[in-house]
């Protein structure tokens, strides 16, 4: 077929077959941010929640999800994303049905479009090269803002005629006085202040502080415990501080204790899914220095410290910070010199393999995993066990002490 006929053929089709593939894909991008951001909420909120999408260490909504990159201005991006589509869909109601006169606010909407395809692409950079993974459903919104970019590119040199500053100018006064838009768009910027006012920070949580109304010291192994002296419940951790789920799990647990000081004990593993520690479950470079974080927290059992050391280095691989002996002072009143030299101090190295050891004996492959009564469960503890922990203790049964082996 000639080019000829080609571009004759394409001078047939109607304006409408252009604007219902955009408000098809103005209605799927409002969809999948909203799935974003419910996805979003419940990565922070529910500690046995996994998505459809996290599929491996490379495509995982969950992890693009659990970054410090998923919130922009103290709000999450998928809601800066619902309210970016609903600006585009209002101001392309104005023009879904062919009116010559209004043909110009397609330039405004090619300029939103190329403004949203090129947040994608630094989105799909920071993917890459800061989480080491990528969202599918990001990947579809980047993949609408495109498609967004080209129809709108199209529709111009279909529809538009010469492009001129009054021309636009004109035809903005007049969508500003449309009773659509003069409604539409102050009703979305109010929305859009009263989600940044109400909207609670979810995503962020503080653990509760170490008090001297919650117990706490070291099994006869070693491993620091807090909790219960006689607990019917006895929770062994073996967790990474890089880990976004060992961290929200860490959290759920603190609290626990804290609500269940005389029920519940919680001992802690270090268990570093760095490959210069941890090298049989880690041959490749993953969570790089989580293992020095580690030996840092085993230096802090001797200052008695910790739990305030524990605390601190699971805020900063919940912020992705990287670490600095400097902050971890600051902190926790050890002095920068001395966590310093604790990374370079060997029997504190050896220390940190001997769990790295019992974690392997225990067939354990990856973080948070914990350990119960023998049993290892990875991820989360089944809601049963906690649920049957949490029942008053039977007249004449004698509490739970098992230490893990």
């Amino acid at each position: 077929m000639s080019t000829l006929k080609r571009k004759r053929i394409a001078n047939t089709l109607p304006y409408r077959f252009y604007t219902v593939p955009v408000l098809f894909l103005l209605l799927l991008g409002f969809i999948d941010s909203g799935y974003l951001g419910w996805l979003h909420y419940k990565n922070y909120t529910d500690i046995t929640f996994s998505s459809f999408c996290a599929l491996s260490t490379s495509i995982n909504c969950d992890t693009v999800s659990q970054s410090p990159w998923s919130i922009l201005f103290g709000m999450p991006l998928a809601v800066w994303g619902i309210f970016a589509y609903l600006v585009f869909l209002v101001l392309f109601l104005l023009v879904f049905r062919h009116n010559q006169a209004k043909m110009p606010l397609w330039y405004v909407l090619f300029t939103l479009a190329l403004g949203y395809s090129a947040f994608s692409v630094y989105l799909g950079f920071i993917s890459a090269t800061r989480i080491h993974a990528h969202c599918i459903l990001c990947m579809a919104s980047y993949a609408i803002t495109f498609l967004l970019l080209i129809y709108s590119f199209i529709i111009i040199r279909r529809f538009c005629g010469t492009f001129s500053i009054s021309g636009l100018v004109a035809t903005l006064r007049t969508a500003i006085r449309s009773p659509l838009s003069a409604a539409g768009l102050p009703v979305l910027f109010a929305a859009f202040i009263l989600v940044q006012l109400l909207l609670p920070s979810y995503w962020y949580y503080t653990l509760p502080a170490v008090t001297e109304k919650v117990a706490h010291g070291l099994t006869e192994e070693g491993h620091p415990w807090i909790g219960a002296a006689n607990p019917q419940l006895t929770i062994h951790e073996y967790t990474d501080y890089q880990c976004f789920q060992c961290g929200k799990m860490h959290q759920f647990l603190r609290r626990l204790v804290a609500e269940h000081p005389d029920t519940i004990r919680l001992v802690h593993h270090h268990y570093p899914m760095d490959h210069e520690f941890n090298t049989v479950i880690v041959p490749e470079p993953f969570h790089i220095g989580s293992g020095k974080m580690a030996m840092l927290a085993i230096y802090a059992v001797s200052q008695n410290k910790f739990w305030e050391m524990n605390d601190a280095l699971y805020e900063l691989g919940r912020e992705k910070q990287a670490f600095s002996t400097k902050t971890l002072a600051d902190k926790t009143g050890i002095s920068a010199g001395e966590l310093t030299a604790a990374i370079q101090y060997p029997p504190i190295r050896n220390a940190l393999l001997v769990d790295i050891r019992l974690g392997m004996k225990l067939h354990i492959t990856g973080t948070p995993s914990y350990v119960i009564d023998g049993e290892v469960y990875t991820g989360s503890i089944p809601p049963t066990i906690l649920k049957t922990a949490l029942q008053p203790s039977q007249p004449g049964k004698t509490p739970d002490t098992t230490v893990a082996p």
